[in-house]
C-alpha cells in the first residue's frame, strides 16, 4: 500500500483548519471578553460580596487546566443528557477560559487608573457609572491593549488542546494529515509555521502598543 505524500492538497488542508483555529480564538475572545469584562467590574465593585464572588471565579478558573474545563463541557455533560457539537463544546470552553484571564488583566488594569482619577470624577458629582464610562474606562482600555493582545497569542496556541474531542483545528489537522503521510517532520514544521505566521504579527503588536501607550503616557 502506497502513502500519501505532504503536498499541496494537505498543505491547503492546513489553511482550511488554521481559519478554524482563528474562529475558535475570535470566539473565545469576544465571548471570553464579554464575560471577563463583567467579573472585572464585580472585581472592583463596592460590595464585599460580590467582589469574593468574582475573587473566587477567577481563582477557580485560573486554576484547573483549560483541558479539564474542555472535557468538562464535552464529556461531563454528554454524561448528563447534553450533547454538544465539538465546536460548540470547544468555544464554550475557550470562552470560560478566557474569561477568567481577561477579568484579572482588565481588574488590574482598572485599578491601575490613578486615584485622583476616582476623587476627580467623584467631586463633579458622577455616578458610578458615568465615572467608568467618561473616566475610568477609557484610560483603562489604553492600559489593556498590550497585555490583551499579548494574552490573545495564548488562546491561539491553546486552541490546539481541543484537538482532543476531535474539534478539527489547525493540530488536528497536522495530526490527520501525519497518520495518512507518516511525514511528521515536514507535516508539524508545517503546522509550527502557521501558528508562527498568526502569533508572531500578534506578539509584535502587543510589544508595539507596550512601547508606544508607554511613550504617549509618560508625555
Amino acid at each position: 500500500m502506497s502513502l500519501r505524500t505532504f503536498g499541496f492538497d494537505e498543505f491547503s488542508f492546513l489553511l482550511q483548519s488554521l481559519q478554524w483555529t482563528v474562529v475558535l480564538t475570535i470566539i473565545a475572545l469576544i465571548g471570553g471578553g464579554l464575560l471577563g469584562f463583567a467579573v472585572a467590574l464585580a472585581r472592583t465593585s463596592s460590595i464585599k460580596a460580590v467582589r469574593v464572588a468574582a475573587g473566587t471565579y477567577i481563582q477557580i478558573i485560573q486554576g484547573i487546566p483549560v483541558l479539564m474545563i474542555l472535557f468538562l463541557s464535552y464529556y461531563g455533560l454528554s454524561l448528563a443528557g447534553f450533547e454538544l457539537p465539538p465546536l460548540i463544546a470547544a468555544g464554550a470552553s475557550m470562552t470560560i477560559y478566557a474569561s477568567g484571564y481577561l477579568a484579572e488583566i482588565w481588574r488590574g488594569c482598572i485599578q491601575a487608573v490613578p486615584k485622583q482619577q476616582w476623587e476627580a470624577s467623584e467631586s463633579l458629582a458622577m455616578t458610578r457609572l458615568q465615572q467608568y464610562r467618561y473616566v475610568i474606562l477609557p484610560q483603562a482600555v489604553r492600559i489593556s491593549l498590550p497585555p490583551t493582545v499579548g494574552f490573545a497569542v495564548q488562546v491561539v496556541k491553546n486552541t490546539s488542546i481541543t484537538s482532543i474531542i476531535g474539534f478539527v483545528e489547525l493540530a488536528r489537522a497536522g495530526q490527520l494529515i501525519n497518520n495518512a503521510t507518516f511525514q511528521p517532520f515536514r507535516v508539524f514544521i508545517a503546522v509550527a509555521a502557521l501558528y508562527f505566521v498568526v502569533c508572531y504579527p500578534l506578539s509584535q503588536l502587543s510589544r508595539w502598543l507596550e512601547r508606544r501607550l508607554h511613550a504617549g503616557s509618560n508625555r
